[in-house]
């Protein structure tokens, strides 16, 4: 090989070089070009949109209006023949309910507050007793429940009818939690669902002492704690 020869390799090596450099880029920009194309897919968005839909959490929370929640103790009263319920309602009560798309209840996004200072009766003696002494609202303002588990429904939810159901969770009252299990009916609508359940435990149960004040003869030792409500879906 003569000099000439060998001044003129390194130029066609470097020729090679950028040849087969310049023949395996198309592959990438090929790839990116078939990313865009299935981005831009109207089928392929509308699939990725029902699967987003579709994994997305269900959750219901309480309207404004249509929800109260009552305790309920059998007690009897001096100077009367029978004994009755002594029943106090609130309406101030908020929380909401949330199923991921399998329909098991996420219990971070599920919860529901009752002011426990607000509970009306027929006797206002009664309610300041309830309020100051039995559950001391000053100091334990909220009874609460987280539900963890719903049995007799099932996703997606009917436009109507009705279903047996029970709810299982964490009850809290005067600052003691509890498991606790409700059981009621649920009515089934375009606008939600409305229903009611109920779930019952005894004084011992939340660490608090039975009423007793002159004009209470006897007091059952079992406290009914009711609740109706009318949840919507959120958006």
């Amino acid at each position: 090989m003569n000099f000439e020869s060998k001044r003129r390799l390194p130029a066609i090596i470097a020729l090679a070089v950028v040849a087969v450099a310049g023949c395996s880029r198309p592959e990438p920009e090929i790839a990116y070009a078939r990313e865009l194309s299935s981005a831009h897919d109207p089928s392929r968005a509308a699939e990725q949109s029902t699967l987003s839909t579709r994994d997305a959490p269900l959750r219901f929370v309480l309207a404004p209006e249509g929800s109260a929640a009552r305790y309920r103790v059998r007690e009897q009263l001096m100077g009367h023949d029978f004994p009755n319920d002594a029943v106090g309602e609130t309406k101030s009560i908020t929380g909401a309910i949330a199923f991921d798309a399998a329909g098991k209840v996420l219990r971070d996004a599920s919860k529901f507050t009752i002011d426990a200072g607000s509970f009306v009766s027929d006797q206002t003696r009664r309610d300041g007793y309830v309020r100051r002494r039995l559950l001391e609202a000053d100091k334990y303002p909220t009874i609460t429940f987280a539900p963890s588990d719903v049995r007799g429904i099932k996703l997606p939810l009917p436009k109507s009818g009705t279903s047996s159901v029970e709810v299982t969770g964490d009850l809290t009252v005067h600052g003691v939690t509890r498991p606790a299990n409700w059981k009621g009916t649920v009515q089934f609508g375009n606008a939600g669902v409305t229903g009611s359940a109920s779930t019952s435990f005894t004084f011992q149960d939340i660490q608090l002492e039975q009423p007793r004040v002159p004009v209470l003869l006897s007091v059952a030792d079992t406290i009914k704690l009711e609740i109706d409500f009318n949840l919507v879906q959120q958006k």
